[in-house]
């Protein structure tokens, strides 16, 4: 275990475990702007250390520098020459990518090569961009443009000359990226800018890659009027009065809005109290109990020390989120008919289903591999995870696999695995039904390479942890569009198939099957301790944020095949020992870059972790620059 301390953007030892948390140098790529001086541990800052790889130059091998320099480009001092910057500044950067810091593209001649190489995103609603630059002596430049798509958007224009000379003080140019608002499209930008930088005769060339969505606007519905000579008919669209005919279609619409409006109150105010009993939400298990809600306590203490109080008093938070969209992990009951009315619309006959092999099994709780017969072809069959109850399993345990299924249901994405049948059939024990993926459970699929890595024909590579850490951020990002908190995320609860294609699925029988990863704190619901955020642990308070901190303890799971994180740690002291600074070490052989993405995750302020896009942003970014150097 380490203790977050940021002391001055010192580099890391060469050693990793046990220590401060390493963050890279600042470069001279991003240099950040106030930040906090150095106090006792304070959380990871927020997505400063993300783009660090992106953002240091390196010097292009045999072209005019020595050996030595390519080996240690950040040790050679600036070239003799005009001295050009030029960069973003802290409020286009934070425009841009949200961070609060400036990108430099040239810094005194030296070119920032990573940084040219991205795609970077144009918010749609941004129509301007502004490039920051200066030289110490005569620089003449000439700059042009390039897009795709000139039907969607207008050829950009700058408030400069296209040619002339780069001003010796500090200025501005601005670029608009004008759509034409005829079509949807998302539009390529190339902006080439070629600088005499070591020489008055040869160009220096810059590409600067940029992307933006264009959409279609609504066509503005213009009505005829005639002059004041009544010569010609012009357009009003501000005054113009409606017809007599329009006028009567909107009050005729207005009577049927109001109408219904008012029979909507009256259904509402018969059925207040059904709708209360009877949730029809598609992320009903986001407010789930532990497996053991109404059991006595001594079969929920077995998560306990010998040594610590059941009355163990909490840790406070000292300051709320009020920004953030935030639920209470209320506990809520739900009888076991009310939890087959809610899933009775996707029931099936028993007779459809075959059980084959058990794949996981728990106390109460057992995954088979299972064929379901097709409904109109019994020729047809399709493979699918059955997930059901032994014969011991009592009601609760019953309703909360039920309750719990149904997390994603009617949620349709690539990197998400909801269920698509149930069976609830008298006197049958219940099932749920998931479509199969063939290497089964992402965390024991882990745990297995780990053990036999050394000579595994299916040995996964860096690059494939990080593709699989993509997908699982591009499945949390839509749950989090669609506002659906999973509250559970881990690599346990994730599934993969032999094309190393990723899902998340919900929790359903989870603390059966992996009891050892959910501990009891004395209130009587087991919880993934380890995987939740402070604000989570201390105030029972779940969002897109926790669900983030969430990622960055899978993330971490990944690169360390399947390993149990904070296992030392005792869970009643985990709040204080979060509230403390302190985080789990960096993996061994997990890049500086990547773990920096983890320690994002972890700040304590939720505002100040990354946002599920911006996760896969820069993932995807990491990914592409590992497969560079393969």
């Amino acid at each position: 275990m380490i203790r977050a301390e940021w002391p001055e953007w010192q580099s890391p030892p060469p050693g990793r475990g046990r220590g401060r948390l390493p963050l890279p140098e600042p470069g001279l790529g991003l240099r950040p702007r106030g930040f906090p001086p150095l106090s006792p541990p304070l959380p990871p800052p927020p997505l400063l250390p993300l783009l660090l790889l992106l953002l240091l130059p390196v010097p292009v091998p045999g072209v005019g520098v020595p050996a030595a320099a390519e080996r240690f480009p950040l040790l050679l001092p600036p070239a003799m020459g005009p001295s050009v910057s030029l960069y973003l500044s802290e409020e286009e950067v934070h425009k841009l990518l949200g961070i609060d810091a400036e990108l430099y593209y040239v810094r005194n001649d030296l070119i920032n090569h990573y940084a040219l190489s991205f795609n970077l995103l144009v918010p749609s609603d941004t129509n301007y961009l502004h490039f920051t630059w200066y030289a110490k002596s005569k620089v003449e430049y000439k700059l042009g443009f390039q897009i795709d798509n000139p039907v969607a958007m207008d050829m950009p224009q700058v408030n400069i000359s296209i040619q002339g000379e780069v001003p010796r003080t500090l200025s501005v140019f601005r670029v608009e990226l004008s759509c034409t608002g005829k079509v949807d499209s998302e539009i390529m930008v190339l902006m080439q800018l070629n600088l005499t930088i070591n020489s008055s005769k040869n160009f220096t060339v810059l590409n600067f890659k940029r992307r933006k969505m264009c959409y279609k606007k609504l066509e503005e519905v213009k009505i005829p009027i005639s002059d004041k000579n009544g010569n010609r008919t012009i357009y009003d669209p501000v005054n113009a009065a409606p017809t007599t005919s329009t006028r009567v279609f909107y009050i005729s619409v207005g009577v049927c809005c109001a109408v219904i409006f008012l029979v909507a109150i009256i259904l509402a105010v018969l059925h207040l109290h059904s709708m209360k009993r009877i949730e029809l939400d598609d992320s009903i298990s986001e407010s789930s109990s532990s497996q053991g809600l109404s059991q006595p306590s001594t079969q929920t203490t077995q998560y306990l020390r010998a040594d610590t109080p059941n009355n163990a008093t909490p840790v406070t938070s000292s300051s709320g989120y009020p920004t953030l969209r935030i639920e209470k992990n209320d506990l809520k009951s739900v009888t076991l008919m009310e939890a087959k009315a809610k899933v009775k619309d996707i029931a099936i006959s028993r007779e459809r289903i075959t059980l084959k092999d058990v794949l996981q099994e728990g106390t109460f709780g057992r995954i088979f591999h299972g064929v379901l017969i097709d409904d109109k072809d019994p020729n047809k069959e399709k493979q699918a995870f059955v997930k059901t109850v032994k014969d011991q399993a009592s009601e609760i345990q019953v309703t909360m696999m039920l309750t719990e299924s149904c997390k994603l249901r009617g949620l349709h994405h690539r990197n998400l695995l909801p269920i698509t049948h149930v069976c609830i059939e008298e006197g049958e024990k219940p099932m749920v039904l998931l479509p199969y993926m063939n290497w089964g459970n992402l965390k024991l699929f882990l745990r297995q390479c780990k053990l036999v890595e050394a000579n595994n024909p299916q040995a996964i590579s860096q690059q494939d942890l990080v593709h699989m850490a993509i997908q699982i951020a591009c499945g949390m990002s839509y749950l989090a569009r669609r506002e659906v908190i999973h509250k559970d995320l881990a690599a346990r609860n994730c599934v993969i198939d032999d094309t190393l294609q990723v899902k998340i699925t919900d929790n359903a029988l989870a603390r059966d099957l992996f009891p050892m990863d959910y501990h009891c704190l004395g209130d009587n619901e087991n919880r993934p301790v380890r995987w939740m955020a402070l604000e989570s642990l201390v105030n029972n308070e779940f969002s897109s944020a926790s669900d983030v901190w969430a990622f960055g303890v899978t993330l971490w799971e990944l690169m360390t095949l399947g390993q149990t994180p904070y296992v030392d740690i005792d869970p009643f002291e985990m709040a204080a020992y979060l509230k403390d600074g302190y985080r789990i070490a960096q993996p061994i052989n997990c890049p500086d870059e990547l773990f920096a993405v983890m320690a994002c995750c972890w700040a304590l302020d939720p505002e100040e972790r990354p946002k599920f896009q911006q996760l896969v942003q820069c993932l995807t970014e990491f990914h592409a620059a590992l497969g560079a150097y393969v």
